[in-house]
């Protein structure tokens, strides 16, 4: 007891000394910082050294940032393009900087608009930041730039920013983690901040913010499974959804929640790099990270093409098919959930006509697999369609009482983890929903699960 009375005193009266030092010979922040955030700085250094670990002791931070506005001191402008007329979906933010190996931002946009469709484009637009202080480097990438993806900037799909050196906050006085030289405490302080500025001039244009790194390629129908998730968690609290497990590629935020995090990055630029500061947020605000697997981004030159890691084979448990889907020739539903070569074959399908799987006894599913078309031209595709998870029912024997979307089908496929059951409750219905009309049929070549009893 006297040895935490101790510790507690101590910790007291280093935060005092802290905070007296900070009144007296205040930080270099001076254009972004009141003499309270100031304290806060001085506050959360000494709960770093502290306590590493996790803590509950910001509610002060969020409080004071709930109705932070933008910085008004930040001067970043346009380089190329003009924001969407409308505010849109997603924001991608990308920052990229003058490297002495060479940028891979032009093959990463490349991939960006080569993997969307054109309806998929109409609901993001790509935010670049550009910043690196030699102009003769920034003159030559607007130039290639402008000339490599002029439809897309005329489309107003593609805005390029930078800010001002005037606009940074100083370096110096860099806490220098996990034995780095300084010139990487450095890069990684100007990085933060770089980070801030981009999601600065975000937050205004789109309901949602994806952080992309410059060395990135992207899965097909990458914007549809991002809205997917995104309309599955609609009404559960989160403050990052994760879809790649490469550095800060993949992340997603609210883009009202974006002011507090760029304040969040701009306090404490100085003493750690921007992966550690979101480490912390996200601590402060979000108990458990959620990951979303396969990954939708892969870094470029890996050759692996977004490939899975080895599950094992399916293993489709006991359990009935139903169908409001018109049976064609000797077809038959349970065709689709069997482990060989069967397929299920219907020669057309309406809105809101499905094939549904109910196991005979519910199971932790951990991998939904559906297959459809007659080959790889893409013939006899459902081209509109989702996946939709049932929980165990009360006293329905063909269907279940309530699903929770699990994805939609891109280029009649859907591969998905599945990460977060509903409050951890087994699975009994795997329903395959038609969405728009298929007069030209559809078949399905598997529906396979792997469940576990965990």
């Amino acid at each position: 007891m006297r040895d935490a009375l101790c510790l507690l005193v101590s910790a007291v009266a280093a935060l005092l000394s802290i905070f007296f030092f900070i009144k007296e010979n205040p930080l270099d922040t001076t254009s972004f910082l009141s003499l309270e955030e100031k304290e806060l700085v001085a506050w959360q250094r000494a709960r770093m050294q502290l306590n590493p670990g996790r803590t509950r002791h910001l509610q002060t931070f969020k409080d004071m940032q709930k109705n932070s506005e933008p910085f008004k001191n930040v001067n970043s402008y346009i380089l190329i393009g003009a924001p969407p007329r409308k505010k849109k979906l997603l924001t991608i933010g990308i920052s990229s900087g003058q490297r002495p190996e060479g940028s891979h931002l032009l093959d990463t946009l490349q991939s960006l608009f080569f993997a969307s469709s054109s309806s998929e484009r109409k609901h993001f637009t790509v935010l670049v930041h550009l910043a690196g202080p030699d102009p003769k480097w920034l003159v030559q990438m607007i130039y290639n730039l402008s000339a490599m993806f002029k439809p897309h900037i005329q489309a107003r799909e593609l805005v390029v920013i930078t800010t001002p050196l005037t606009s940074y906050l100083p370096l110096k006085d860099l806490k220098v983690t996990f034995n780095d030289p300084p010139v990487h405490a450095a890069f990684h302080s100007r990085q933060n901040m770089d980070y801030a500025f981009l999601m600065n001039f975000a937050t205004q244009h789109s309901d949602y913010f994806l952080m992309v790194e410059d060395d990135m390629k992207c899965a097909p129908g990458f914007v549809t499974q991002i809205a997917t998730a995104v309309s599955a968690w609609a009404n559960r609290p989160w403050v990052t959804l994760d879809f790649s497990p490469l550095g800060l590629t993949g992340k997603l935020f609210r883009t009202g929640d974006l002011p507090r995090l760029l304040h969040f990055l701009l306090l404490f630029y100085r003493e750690m790099p921007w992966d550690c500061l979101l480490s912390h947020f996200q601590n402060l605000l979000q108990h458990t990270p959620i990951k979303f697997l396969p990954s939708l981004f892969q870094q470029v030159g890996n050759s692996s093409s977004f490939e899975e890691e080895d599950t094992g084979s399916p293993s489709n448990p006991a359990a009935s098919i139903h169908t409001s889907l018109k049976v064609a020739n000797d077809s038959a539903p349970s065709h689709a959930y069997s482990l060989d070569e069967n397929f299920f074959y219907t020669k057309s399908a309406e809105p809101g006509s499905h094939l549904t799987v109910v196991l005979d006894v519910p199971a932790h599913v951990s991998r939904v697999q559906v297959l459809t078309g007659s080959d790889p031209r893409g013939w006899n595709q459902l081209e509109e369609g989702q996946v939709e998870l049932g929980c165990d029912s009360t006293n329905r024997v063909s269907d279940c009482d309530d699903y929770t979307l699990l994805g939609l089908l891109v280029n009649g496929v859907l591969n998905k983890q599945v990460l977060s059951p509903t409050s951890g409750k087994k699975v009994k219905c795997v329903r395959l929903l038609v969405t728009a009309a298929a007069p030209s049929g559809i078949v399905v070549r598997h529906i396979h699960l792997w469940t576990s009893e965990v």
